[in-house]
């Protein structure tokens, strides 16, 4: 177990855990919820037909979720995710819309990523907030077919094009008639959720709803 924060490199204090006291006072919870419009329901607009949308916290430039989610990422530390899926599940637990979910889907990574980092870094985020609103949690379903680097670069638009079909269900059947809640771990442009949606509704009569870790402030 870390002896430091992430957020600050301070040493941790006994009962603290990844975070200290400070930084975890600091951490910019978004405050959105699945039953007010929020900025970023307003990303998907016209785009994908998504029941709703949230987030846990902003993604802000060398701010403390930065530092969290790329430990996370990159650093072995798989436990971040259950650590903000536990905070974030009990702010969850007993909302009125997710009540109705059936299925928590995280978005995958291909299998020689997942191979290479050994874990999917949204999984433990996902399964905690599953176990937290009473769904089933399912990695598997979802599937990307295409080994690609993240393109920070291009335009929503043209990712878009190239990667439609980096997404596809294993048995689009099994999520027929079902309430979806699709999660990732950052939300920028949306680009990602809306092809991963795109796939999800490969099945029939699905309502999908999506969340994140974190949001890159929208600003409109």
């Amino acid at each position: 177990m870390p002896t430091v924060c992430f957020g600050c490199n301070t040493h941790l204090n006994r009962g603290e855990q990844h975070l200290c006291t400070v930084c975890r006072n600091h951490l910019p919870i978004t405050d959105y919820t699945f039953n007010e419009e929020n900025p970023i329901d307003r990303i998907f607009y016209g785009r994908i037909r998504v029941k709703k949308a949230s987030s846990f916290l902003f993604f802000i430039e060398n701010g403390i979720v930065q530092q969290l989610i790329h430990h996370l990422k990159y650093k072995n530390q798989e436990q971040i995710g259950t650590f903000l899926g536990d905070w974030y599940g009990q702010i969850l637990r007993g909302n009125q819309f997710l009540d109705k979910i059936d299925v928590v889907i995280p978005v995958p990574l291909h299998k020689k990523k997942l191979k290479k980092r050994g874990y999917n870094q949204v999984a433990l985020f996902a399964s905690r907030l599953a176990h937290f609103i009473n769904a089933e949690y399912n990695d598997e379903i979802l599937i990307k077919t295409a080994n690609t680097k993240t393109q920070t670069t291009k335009g929503r638009i043209g990712r878009w094009q190239e990667n439609r079909a980096l997404y596809t269900l294993s048995d689009a059947s099994k999520l027929n008639n079902k309430n979806i809640l699709l999660v990732d771990d950052v939300i920028t442009s949306g680009a990602t959720m809306e092809i991963c949606v795109k796939a999800l509704q490969e099945a029939q009569e699905t309502t999908i709803y999506v969340t994140s870790m974190a949001v890159v402030p929208q600003f409109q």
